[in-house]
């Protein structure tokens, strides 16, 4: 099968597609012949050789297709039918991926729309969860525009949540329709959340990493009812937890994102997309960042409503 990897850390043309063996399922896993996969920051940080030392290294961690072949122990899914899901090898831009968690594709989505939600919606619910959102809650979160923030608001106002995000103010109006009340970040952040929420917020989640922390601290009443996913140094400085996937990842969403999808409660949209052989360019687009939605990458076949 053909699948991306690097060889050597760099930019992006240290990516090449390469002829792999065809990987096969392990007990409780399925294979599936991969139509879309999602690109995440993560993706050019291993590039960069800013995460993992091994060489070489293929990509991907979340995908969507047709499952084509099952492992020992498979019995709620068929060869055939439609599924997204994680790769937990981390070789999901590939033509075969291996899912080791898996659900079935929402019937509204295509196979691109699919491949956009595990990674983001597992971060953001992991974090929901880690701060124990209920309804009658104000969250604020920081960073609330991008793919991990916006899921994070949908999230937070389908448990009943009071959402405050903060973007720029060309976003505002997306964090409207998407339940919450947008403030604009940077100078005097905590002032204009108090404007809206005078006696603070509940809880607060920091998605963007802009060094916010003590204001989060101060509008939510302590280290304890804080959490980020992009300050690390910050956490340990200020005694706030960042959420990692290797401290249990959230899984159950897989199956929870399709209910909300289909109900008309969720929506992460697709930014733009790529064939798989142009994911040097879509590398680019990752790393320059001030996205709304997903980058996809797709195998050239149709996309939506058929396998």
């Amino acid at each position: 099968m053909k699948a991306a990897r690097f060889s050597r850390f760099g930019g992006p043309e240290v990516l090449e597609l390469v002829d792999l063996p065809d990987p096969h399922p392990g007990p409780g896993e399925v294979r599936i012949a991969v139509r879309a996969a999602g690109v995440n920051a993560s993706d050019w940080k291993k590039r960069k050789g800013l995460m993992d030392e091994e060489l070489p290294q293929t990509l991907g961690h979340e995908a969507a297709g047709v499952v084509d072949e099952l492992g020992d122990g498979v019995a709620d899914v068929a060869v055939g039918e439609r599924v997204f899901g994680f790769s937990a090898v981390g070789a999901a831009q590939a033509e075969l991926a291996v899912l080791s968690y898996y659900a079935p594709i929402p019937p509204s989505l295509d196979f691109p729309g699919a491949a956009a939600l595990p990674a983001a919606g597992e971060t953001a619910m992991r974090a929901i969860d880690q701060l124990g959102v209920a309804g009658g809650g104000t969250l604020l979160i920081n960073g609330a525009s991008g793919s991990v923030g916006s899921a994070a608001v949908q999230f937070a106002v389908a448990r009943g949540a009071r959402v405050i995000g903060t973007a720029s103010p060309a976003n505002h109006e997306y964090l409207r329709s998407l339940g919450a009340e947008p403030v604009a970040y940077g100078d005097g952040l905590a002032e204009r959340v108090r404007a809206i929420a005078p006696d603070g917020v509940d809880l607060a989640l920091d998605v963007a990493g802009s060094g916010v922390l003590p204001e989060l601290i101060g509008l939510a009443g302590g280290p304890d009812h804080v959490v980020t996913i992009a300050d690390f140094t910050g956490a340990q400085e200020y005694g706030v937890t960042f959420s990692r996937g290797d401290s249990g990842r959230a899984v159950h969403v897989l199956g929870e994102m399709g209910e909300l999808i289909e109900s008309g409660r969720f929506f992460l949209p697709v930014a733009q997309t790529f064939p798989l052989a142009e994911i040097s360019q879509a590398h680019r687009v990752s790393e320059g960042g001030r996205l709304r939605g997903k980058l996809v990458l797709v195998m050239g076949l149709p996309t939506r409503g058929s396998q």
